[in-house]
């Protein structure tokens, strides 16, 4: 499996009127090693799209200094997309993460228009991953009906 691993020091400019990291900071983060995974998997960058960004709920904040860690994994794949998860962790929170998402990118061809990848994702083992992809499997049901 392709896993993106990203570290980012937690700086002033990146911080909000509270003195806590920022949320669009963040998301723009979570998005980067998102793409950079599912960019991995596809093995290229030019015909990736972000379609989604589910579930961005901050469990703890983050302050100036802390280093963050951003783990990245793909979690399904449909005919044209591919969802990864993303989790972001802080050490001094131990190993629960601090928030957690998943973006959804759409693979198309020179014409902007969705297009199948060939991608397979195995159905995880974890239960809560499997909830997980049964939740897009039926999402991806629904569209096609």
């Amino acid at each position: 499996m392709h896993t993106t691993n990203v570290s980012r020091l937690v700086t002033s400019k990146d911080l909000n009127h509270h003195g806590t990291l920022f949320a669009g900071q963040t998301a723009m983060w979570m998005v980067e090693a998102c793409f950079a995974c599912a960019a991995k998997v596809n093995k290229r960058t030019d015909n990736i799209l972000c379609l989604n960004i589910e579930g961005f709920t901050f469990k703890r904040p983050v302050n100036n200094g802390d280093v963050i860690d951003i783990i990245a994994y793909p979690a399904y794949a449909g005919r044209s997309s591919l969802t990864i998860v993303g989790k972001i962790f802080c050490e001094k929170y131990g190993e629960e993460s601090l928030l957690e998402t998943a973006v959804t990118f759409v693979i198309i061809d020179e014409n902007g228009n969705p297009t199948p990848h060939g991608i397979v994702v195995e159905r995880p083992e974890d239960p809560i991953m499997q909830a997980f992809w049964d939740k897009c499997d039926r999402k991806r049901k629904q569209r096609n009906k």
